[in-house]
């Protein structure tokens, strides 16, 4: 691997990525957008995370924003920080898991005949996505969806109509999420067969299938124990930031 050290390519570096960039992920941000104005934390030493936050020009605090990471001082850290600086801080903290190698193509035995079939989501799809996400129903969620299915992996099953049934798509950070399906359609293997073929999916291309569930979503940790994921000893928390300028206007 070369390591680059000379500030005059390393621009040339940037200048070439952001070329590369799809174009949704270029376009103009949103001041009230914290599914997209995001950061994802990780420290050796939670001291030089502090003298980031407090003293460099990392992060835009004149904005709604997320700091999502696995280290336990992360929140205390970011509030103290935070609240100096007269944000508003709203905690979530869900179980870290990370499913293991899905070697083999997950049984579709659950499909029968043409329909349903499983396929990928399509920007079509997002309204829906939107208002059965317990994080959406606004229209920043809904253009944050969008993206999402725009740039990167997904999997779902469509019933003989072409709607999505059961579904989950994968985040800026490669964290699978918004694992869902219609109640309707509860119970007939649809869960699995989506998880497990978007866990292949992502590491077929090289990243790690990971995610997070809530503590007492008993249904999805049932599903995921019985593919053997691993629950790991520590957990995901996901901090929304909010300036007093923008407090009450902010769909958390």
């Amino acid at each position: 691997m070369l390591v680059l050290s000379c500030s005059t390519k390393l621009l040339i570096l940037e200048k070439m990525l952001k070329s590369h960039f799809p174009e949704s992920l270029k376009a103009e941000t949103d001041n009230l957008d914290h599914y997209t104005n995001a950061y994802a934390v990780f420290y050796k030493d939670v001291r030089a995370y502090q003298r980031l936050l407090e003293e460099c020009d990392v992060i835009n605090w004149e904005q709604v924003f997320q700091i999502q990471g696995l280290q336990s001082e992360l929140h205390g850290v970011s509030k103290a920080v935070a609240e100096s600086k007269r944000l508003d801080v709203k905690l979530s903290s869900f179980k870290a898991v990370h499913l293991p190698p899905v070697s083999a193509p997950p049984d579709t035995s659950s499909l029968m005949g043409s329909s349903p079939r499983l396929t990928y989501l399509s920007v079509a799809d997002a309204d829906l996505l939107n208002r059965t996400w317990s994080r959406g129903g606004n229209e920043q969620c809904l253009q944050y969806i969008a993206n999402l299915i725009s740039c990167f992996p997904s999997v779902c099953v469509r019933d003989d109509k072409g709607d999505p049934v059961s579904w989950s798509l994968t985040d800026q950070f490669a964290t699978m999420c918004h694992g869902y399906t219609l109640p309707e359609h509860r119970r007939k293997g649809y869960s699995r067969l989506v998880a497990l073929t978007l866990a292949r999916k992502l590491q077929s291309r090289g990243f790690p299938s990971q995610g997070n569930v809530l503590d007492d979503n008993v249904a999805s940790i049932s599903l995921l124990k019985s593919v053997h994921a691993e629950f790991l000893p520590c957990r995901f928390h996901r901090l929304i930031l909010t300036p007093a300028t923008f407090s009450g206007q902010v769909h958390l």
